[in-house]
């Protein structure tokens, strides 16, 4: 495996490259097809610097949620689970604070220009 330069780097150089140096040369429907791949390039970039330390978290407030451990996918599973079976709703203290922090950390990668977004990173959260 390399150390240099990170899948990061490499991800964000070729995006920059597109954006940068072919984005001007192309046009009509090449150029949509461009913006979707340099879209998809920032997207994997922000999974690759974001989504660890996400998932940490998200399995942190898991496991105190359910009294379980496990992992991320798993304990997903097993909160939908409980949901549809109703023993757990709003009620249940922690579960709304969770899918809110839970689509946040989503929300940052997938979209983080959306403006609802932003407005409320503005509000703190």
């Amino acid at each position: 495996m390399q150390d240099e330069p990170t899948p990061i780097e490499l991800t964000k150089a070729v995006a920059d490259f597109l954006r940068n140096d072919i984005t001007p040369l192309v046009s009509g429907h090449q150029a949509f097809k461009l913006r979707v791949a340099v879209n998809i390039l920032d997207l994997v970039t922000r999974q690759l610097t974001q989504e660890e330390g996400g998932d940490a978290a998200e399995v942190e407030r898991l496991r105190a949620l359910l009294g379980m451990d496990g992992a991320v996918t798993d304990l997903n599973r097993a909160l939908a689970d409980r949901i549809a079976k109703g023993e757990v709703d709003f009620a249940t203290p922690g579960l709304a604070e969770h899918l809110w922090a839970t689509t946040m950390d989503k929300l940052a990668v997938d979209q983080p220009n959306y403006a609802s977004y932003k407005r409320e990173l503005g509000r703190g959260g």
